[in-house]
């Protein structure tokens, strides 16, 4: 069976962000073009970043989907690990603070910034995981 990889970005029972994978069977449609359930969303936003685009340490306040539409995109976590998506890439942002905790910058969160030399368009859709 067809598989989608889906990357999410998320808050561990130690309150840090961290990196992990997932797989969603794609499980309906036909052999030309296999889908996956339908999964629930209840909006669309677009943003584009200027060249030069960086965020401080924060966290998701709603979970979505980021696909970056144009530019690149780098994600960095509290441990120094960073990663980027370019074009077509995705990933699921459900790093939120933990229930009852303050926002500390020095463990929370992640932060982002635009790499490269055009800017960073990118489409979040707010929703779960899962239809």
């Amino acid at each position: 069976m067809a598989e989608f990889q889906q990357v999410e970005l998320f808050t561990d029972s130690d309150g840090v962000a961290r990196f992990r994978e997932h797989t969603i069977a794609l499980s309906e449609g036909n052999e030309a073009a296999r889908l996956s359930p339908v999964v629930a969303a209840s909006g669309l936003q677009l943003r584009r970043s200027p060249v030069g685009f960086r965020s401080a340490f924060h966290c998701t306040t709603t979970p979505q989907w980021l696909f970056v539409l144009q530019g690149c995109m780098e994600i960095g976590l509290q441990d120094g690990s960073v990663r980027q998506f370019r074009p077509g890439e995705h990933f699921y942002s459900n790093d939120t603070l933990p229930e009852g905790a303050v926002f500390d910058a020095d463990k929370h969160g992640h932060c982002s910034r635009q790499v490269g030399d055009e800017p960073l368009v990118t489409a979040f859709v707010r929703g779960g995981r899962d239809a």
